[in-house]
Parts: C-alpha cells; structure tokens; sequence
C-alpha cells in the first residue's frame, strides 16, 4: 500500500569527498586572502599562455605568409618575451603557497595529538597507533598532496582560460573540434576516481594495520622469545605484509586505467584537429590560426591536462583518503552496558547455572562493565577435535576473585589462554570492557601469568619493572613487600643486582613475575598455576596481595585453598560446569566435594535426596572450609546439561 502524499527525498550518500568538501570550505574562506593574492600572480601565466599561440597565429598570418618577416619577428619576441612574467609569477605564487599548505599541516597535527589525548583519557591510557601514523606520515602525505593539487588546478585553471581565450580569438569554430575528446576524457577519468579512492583508502588501511603490528612486535619481542610464538608472529606480519602487498598493486590496476583517459585527452585534440584541416581551411580558417590552435594544444592545454589528471589520480585521490581519515571524528567509548544480573532464584537441585537475565538495576546509577566476557565460547585444537571448551559463558566483574579448579586436562589453562586474548575462540566470543577482544588492548587490560615464570637476565629493578617501566622505588618496595619478595632481596643485595635466572628457584621465578604483575595493577590478573611453586603460607600472601588490587583476579588453582579464598569458584568436570560459593558447590558438585577431601556414597542420587542430607550439614561442610565471600550467583550457563567443558587433550602452552 502506497502512503499518501509527497515521497521523502532519499538522503545522500555521504562520501569520503563531501566529508573532505565540509572541512575545506571554512578552510578556504577564512583564507579568501590568501587564495585572490596566488590568483593574482596567477594571472601573469594567463598572459604567458594567450601570448603563445596567438602570436605564432599573428606571426604567420600578419608576418611570414604576407611577406611581412620584420611583423612576424616582432609577434614572435612578443610571444617569447611573455614567458619572462611567468618566471616572476612562479617566484610569487610559491611564496603564496605556504599561505595556504602550511596552516593545514598545523591543522591536522593538532587534530592528530587531540585524538590521541582524548582516546588515552576516554580509554585508561591507550593511545592508539594510528595517531602516530598520521602526525608522522599522514600529515606530511596531505601537506605534499595539498601543495601539489594548489599549484596543478591553479596551472590547469589559469593556462586553460588562456587558451580557450586565445581559440576564442583565433576562430570560435576550433572549440568544435577541441572540446568534445576533452570532456569524453574528463569523464573517463572522473568515472575511476571513485574506485581508486576506494584502493586509496584500502591501501592506507593496511598501511597503518602494519604499523601497528610492527609497534607491537618491537614492545614484545622478549614475551615472543620467552613464549616460543616465533612462528606464529611470522605468519601474522607475512598476513599483513600480504594484504598491503594486495591492496597496493590493486590501487596500481586501477592507476593504469588513467592511461585510457590521459590519451583521450592529450593525444586526440591534435589528432582530430590535424584530421579536419582541410574541412577548416575550406571554411576561411588561415593557416596561421591553425599552427597557433596546434600550439595551444601541444605546448599549453595538453600538458596542463595531463598534469591535472595525474595529480588527481594519485595524489588527489591520496589527498581525499588521508583528509577523510583526519576528518573522521574519534570513536568515543562505548557507554557502559547495562548490567546484567541474574535470576534471583535458587540453583536447581542439579547445579546447573540459572542462565543470566535482564532485570532492573538496584539503582539509576548504572554498575561498570564487566572486565571479561566469555558468550558462548568454544575451543578446539583442531577442526575435528573435541572441543576443550563447549559453549561457555562466563562474566568477571571488576573487582571480583575468581578460582578455576578441576582435574588435569579438564580446559583450566585453555580457559586462561581464552580469557588472556592468547587463544581464540573456534566458536563464541570474547569481550573485555565490554568490547571484542584485540591484540592492541592487550597490555592495557590484561596480564596473564603461566606456571613457568619468564624472568630475564639483568637486574631485579628492571624485571619487576618490565610491565610498569615508570614505576617508583617506593612502589616496587611496596611491591616485593605484599608479595614476599624480601628475602630474595636480602639476598640479592639490592634491587640494582643482577638477576641470573639459573641461579634462581622456580618459586623465587614466580615470586618475580608476581611482584611484575602486582606493579603493573592490570584491570584482568590471570594466574594460571602461578603459584605452584610456592608454599602454601607464601602461596597465600601472594595471592591475598594480588586480590587486594581494584582489578580482577581470575586464579587457575592448584590447591583448593585458593577457591576458598575466592568470592566464587569455577569447577571444571568434563562435559560440566559449575560455579558458585563453596555451599552452592558443596550441594550441586561431586568433584568439588571430592576435592573437599567429602566421600559420597555411591547411592546417593539413587535415594533421590540432594546431594548433602540437609542444610545443617552444608553448613558444617561449609565451615570446615573456611569463610568465603558470597560472590554472585553462578553465571556459568553451557547451553543444556550436556555441552559444557570436556575433557581434552592437555592443552597448550600459555
């Protein structure tokens, strides 16, 4: 059904070029002054132009053909000496240029360091590397594109009126023969600009995507070396290489289109002019006013429409792109999403997470985004493999103490590569501060510790230093004093003595990287068994120091005293999950319980009773492990009973 009356005009498509145009209006008129002073001097080559090919056309007409040389020499120095202006209008028009190129180089720079000061305060420091790109390198290809595109219109404009003017002069008729091939060819080559604006922008893209992946490897190359991912970051810059390599001979295809179009315009005017001679010279044109339009042609118009073209398919089109990307305003953070709080309700007699539900927030004031998200996740080591992670969705707020235990092979340490950004997901999605995972984030959000600490050859200040580079003495005493590194100070002598990693134990390894990750305070701790090493007393201190900090705390735990530290616990049992209080655990997991040192007997479910005779007893079990904080409600879902976390080959490396 139609809907009456007028139909809404269709908005237009905002381009790259009207982006561009917006910003270059209140440019151009705040600099009227500067424009009419370089079109002044400009006028000069105007002259130069006229004089060419109207005084060959004089010259022969008036002079040579009317047996008249002493005329035709004096049209012809009139003709050279006009050159002489245009020597003084270059001086002028490249001291007016500045007028105009340099204040937008100062425009963009200061756009570039404002984006990059106001994405560090929106996003806790993280200064992207595309500011760097465009102060550096960006901003300079605008400034030469700028220059380059002033003095070619200018050219193309002033040289063209002078020599349609002198066509005009000579005989109003060669504008029939000479315009139509130079409009088919301006169209051919306005019809690629689109395109090639489009390699242009893919191009640079790729550029910068490089960029970022070069300034990444220089800041990881000890984690790289440490890691064994040499492999790995190969195939990653050869990936990228590859794209740049692609989009560039793309943007080359495209470049030799202009070729078509730079022959249409240059090479068919004289083509077609020389052809209808004859029909010219029949209908009163003289010979003179023949080789002056052939001049004009030659000498003037073609070179200066050749000019034009290629400044505009290359550094034209560049210019579009790179001005587009400055006019482009910063994406601002995302706002916080609601928080998602779950079913109030109790957990079933069977453990299974209640899956998590809108509801109102306890207040106006929105809570802050969960620090890491797992939707859905699923995790294989190969494409027919079964899957290590199956389906599962977990949320760590800010702030919060979370215990993964479970027996060996169970997917703990596949679940902390996951949750780290190490490992991507075969299936699902990741999320930290409520945006998808990127590699670029990475140090800003997360640490991740394995069980084998890296520490490196060179003094204790420095190692405990490599996350935080600008932190203070008093910090890293404070430090090595809540994770228990003063006996090795003692005995190191001072945190300027040199560290020989050799000569270390593995629990003094770990004691280092833990003082690196304490320092550092990311908002996501991840401690994959990183405290396997210590005793139980120092295993403790540790890791009370590291659930002191604001950020996250996500511990893969060995010993089941780090889950009775935890707010909750993630209990890992093959195609299972649970997560919730040591009670919610006590009553809904049988490996818990048997990690809880309980014995169940085997009928239990037969009698069709919980899993713990009555609360009394969940309460007693309860204090036999010790006081643990409430937590949330499980928030563990994995779709149906069925499809969870499976067991698994061991899984890789972190």
């Amino acid at each position: 059904m139609k809907a009456n009356g007028p139909t809404a005009p269709r908005p237009r498509r905002d381009t790259a070029l009207r982006r561009v145009a917006r910003e270059a209006r209140p440019f151009l008129r705040a600099r009227t002054g500067a424009v009419l002073r370089l079109a002044g001097w400009s006028l000069l080559e105007f002259a130069q132009t006229f004089l060419s090919g109207y005084g060959v056309a004089r010259a022969l007409d008036d002079g040579f053909l009317a047996s008249r040389p002493a005329t035709g020499l004096c049209w012809l120095a009139v003709a050279a000496v006009a050159v002489l202006p245009s020597v003084l209008a270059a001086r002028g028009v490249f001291g007016r240029l500045a007028d105009l190129v340099e204040p937008l180089r100062d425009g963009l720079v200061r756009r570039a360091v404002s984006r990059a000061l106001g994405g560090a305060l929106g996003r806790s420091g993280d200064v992207s590397t595309r500011s760097l790109s465009q102060v550096t390198h960006q901003s300079e290809i605008a400034r030469d594109g700028w220059a380059g595109l002033v003095l070619t219109l200018r050219s193309f404009a002033f040289t063209a009126a002078g020599a349609v003017t002198g066509l005009l002069a000579l005989a109003p008729a060669l504008l029939l023969i000479v315009l139509p091939p130079l409009a088919v060819g301006a169209a051919l080559f306005l019809a690629t600009l689109p395109p090639m604006a489009a390699r242009q922008r893919a191009y640079l893209a790729a550029d910068e995507a490089y960029a970022a992946h070069a300034g990444e490897l220089a800041a990881s190359v000890r984690d790289i070396a440490a890691a064994g991912t040499a492999g790995r970051t190969v195939a990653e810059s050869g990936a990228l290489a590859e794209a740049q390599l692609a989009a560039s001979r793309s943007l080359a295809r495209w470049s030799a289109v202009r070729v078509l179009a730079l022959a249409v315009c240059g090479r068919f005017p004289p083509l077609l002019l020389l052809l209808a001679a004859p029909w010219l010279l029949r209908n009163g044109l003289t010979a003179g006013a023949l080789v002056g339009a052939l001049t004009y042609l030659t000498q003037a118009l073609a070179p200066a429409v050749q000019a034009l073209m290629t400044m505009l398919g290359t550094a034209g089109g560049r210019l579009v792109v790179v001005l587009d990307r400055f006019t482009d305003a910063p994406p601002p953070p995302e706002d916080d999403p609601p928080q998602a709080v779950r079913d109030s309700a109790p957990p079933p007699a069977d453990g299974t997470a209640h899956p998590a539900v809108p509801a109102p927030a306890p207040s106006a004031r929105r809570a802050p985004a969960p620090v890491a998200e797992l939707h859905e996740v699923t995790f294989a080591y190969g494409p027919r493999a079964q899957p290590v992670l199956d389906r599962l969705s977990l949320t760590i707020a800010p702030g919060e103490h979370l215990a993964v235990v479970g027996p060996s092979g169970s997917g703990k340490s596949t679940l902390a590569a996951v949750l780290a950004g190490v490992e991507p997901p075969t299936g699902g999605a990741v999320r930290w501060r409520g945006r998808p995972v990127r590699a670029a984030d990475a140090t800003s959000v997360r640490v991740l510790l394995p069980q084998h600490a890296y520490v490196f050859s060179g003094s204790l200040r420095d190692n405990l230093r490599y996350l935080s580079p600008d932190a203070r003495d008093r910090e890293i005493a404070d430090a090595a004093e809540a994770i228990g590194l003063e006996p090795l100070l003692s005995r190191l002598g001072s945190l300027d003595a040199d560290v020989v990693p050799d000569r270390l134990s593995q629990g003094e390894r770990q004691l280092v990287a833990l003082g690196r990750a304490y320092l550092a305070a990311p908002p996501l701790l991840i401690l994959d068994e990183a405290t396997s090493r210590l005793d139980p007393a120092a295993e403790t201190r540790a890791e009370l120091a590291c659930a002191a900090l604001p950020g996250a705390l996500v511990v893969v735990a060995h010993r089941l005293s780090s889950a009775r530290r935890a707010g909750r616990t993630l209990v890992m049992d093959g195609p299972r999950t649970r997560c919730g209080t040591p009670a919610q655990l006590l009553r809904s997991s049988a490996l818990y319980r048997d990690l809880a040192g309980l014995w169940e007997p085997e009928d239990a479910d037969a009698r069709g009773g919980g899993l713990v005779p009555d609360a009394q007893d969940a309460a007693a079990v309860a204090g036999r492990l010790g006081t643990v904080g409430t937590g949330q409600d499980a928030s563990i879902g994995s779709g149906d009973e069925e499809r969870g976390v499976r067991s698994s080959p061991p899984p890789s490396p972190v």
